[in-house]
């Protein structure tokens, strides 16, 4: 199938449209390694398009539709990887060529960016007015903003924030057949229309392809600190409880796993990372609080100065969002906030210190790494503990072999246990009839 060649005769005016085939891309091509974990073995995407507007991009996927073409879109492709494996695609479609800003509204605190900005850009951007867009996603350096929403990728600042969705007030996408739809606007107190930029949030492709985001931003603190509390588990449970029964009002406020506090060096036991961002003179005042509370509760406090403070958020993203090993596993999970500490050492049992965990507290939802577990038997023991406690565990990333046995149904990926999913399907039926868009990637 020459798609290359469909594609310029049907798209006469795409004279301009960039696309590769498969080929192409090269045995060494860092796309082509992160497609090829990304796909059923054998079922790689013909070619892949690069369309550079909102308008070329609804012609390619105009152009799909009416050839019944499966569709796999992306951004940068960082988290590619994550989800089943894409059955039969034909095309995949990147949206990184739609990298510009559209509005930044300082005065209202609100920016629109088409879906292939990096959140790099965008913080480079309103960073010089003072203003932040409050995500810490996987890989900020090259995510691209339509990626982190389709995935719902965001970190510690959950705790002050809210998650992505939290965060959005207005989305534009192109749907199976080109046309190009929106839901939302770019006012915060927007109500109009129905709410798809909930849909949208999580949806791993298989909804459309977003185009344009229209997020609220956050003016930046003026400054921040950052305290590492740690000792044993009763210790770090009333700690916790303490923190969360006071006035205190952390941006960050993670439990992280032993494993995760001894592979970097920063102490024994559970560790209990808090970090306030405010004036100056706040931050005094809460962080001798939490050292108070530490020392009623028998654990260790540790302050951390900038420079310490950086590189913690930094690595500790680091130990849990990437993995060298080829067996390894990334993996999403949550419990109700009283069990997450025996969440953590439930991990720490089964996997030893192959697994580092951290805990976003007050919402239960946490990320590990998990680097050695081929056939996923200690997940599951892992995932019935978080069953157990009102929770969940869905595997983002893992080894072929094992997405292989969810698509044989030896083993479940997403381990969803709700009773959404004929809703699900009835959305899915509306917005991509024929599932073409990321087939295989997610539930539906």
């Amino acid at each position: 199938m020459d798609i290359a060649a469909t594609l310029a005769t049907a798209c006469p005016d795409l004279t301009g449209l960039k696309v590769l085939t498969w080929d192409e891309l090269g045995q060494s091509s860092d796309l082509r390694r992160r497609l090829t974990a990304s796909c059923y073995p054998g079922e790689y995407p013909s070619a892949i398009a690069y369309p550079q507007t909102q308008d070329e991009l609804a012609n390619v996927a105009r152009v799909a539709h009416d050839r019944d073409w499966r569709v796999l879109p992306f951004g940068n492709g960082s988290k590619l990887h994550w989800g089943g494996l894409v059955r039969g695609v034909d095309l995949a479609i990147s949206t990184a060529g739609l990298d510009r800003v559209v509005e930044f509204a300082e005065g209202d605190l609100t920016l629109t960016v088409e879906a292939g900005v990096t959140l790099s850009a965008i913080n480079a951007l309103i960073e010089r007015k003072g203003q932040q867009l409050a995500l810490d996603p996987t890989l900020p350096q090259t995510a691209t903003i339509g990626g982190i929403v389709a995935t719902a990728d965001t970190g510690s600042l959950r705790q002050r924030y809210g998650g992505v969705r939290d965060r959005l007030i207005g989305v534009q996408f192109v749907r199976h057949d080109g046309a190009i739809a929106k839901a939302g606007g770019r006012v915060v107190k927007n109500v109009a229309g129905y709410d798809l930029m909930k849909l949208f949030t999580g949806s791993y492709g298989t909804l459309g392809m977003i185009t344009q985001l229209t997020f609220r931003l956050y003016p930046i603190p003026a400054a921040s600190q950052t305290l590492m509390l740690h000792g044993k588990p009763e210790a770090i449970d009333r700690l916790g409880r303490a923190i969360a029964a006071s006035s205190l009002t952390p941006t960050a406020f993670d439990l992280v796993s032993p494993s995760l506090m001894k592979s970097m060096y920063l102490g024994t036991g559970i560790g209990l990372a808090l970090r306030f961002q405010t004036v100056a003179e706040s931050i005094t005042e809460q962080s001798d609080r939490a050292i108070e509370f530490a020392q009623q509760c028998g654990a260790i406090a540790t302050t951390y100065s900038a420079e310490e403070e950086a590189e913690y958020w930094m690595q500790s993203r680091a130990h849990i969002d990437q993995c060298t090993q080829p067996n390894g596993c990334s993996v999403k999970f949550g419990t109700r906030s009283t069990a997450a500490i025996e969440a953590l050492l439930t991990a720490d049992r089964l996997f030893k210190a192959s697994a580092t965990a951290i805990v976003h507290y007050q919402s239960g939802l946490g990320r590990a790494m998990i680097r050695q577990d081929q056939g996923g038997s200690r997940i599951a023991k892992w995932r019935q503990f978080c069953d157990e406690n009102g929770g969940f565990l869905s595997v983002l990333g893992a080894p072929i072999a094992l997405k292989q046995a969810a698509i044989n149904q030896t083993f479940d990926l997403w381990g969803y246990r709700g009773n959404a999913r004929s809703v699900m399907n009835d959305l899915a039926d509306q917005f991509d009839p024929d599932r073409r868009y990321s087939p295989g990637r997610f539930l539906v």
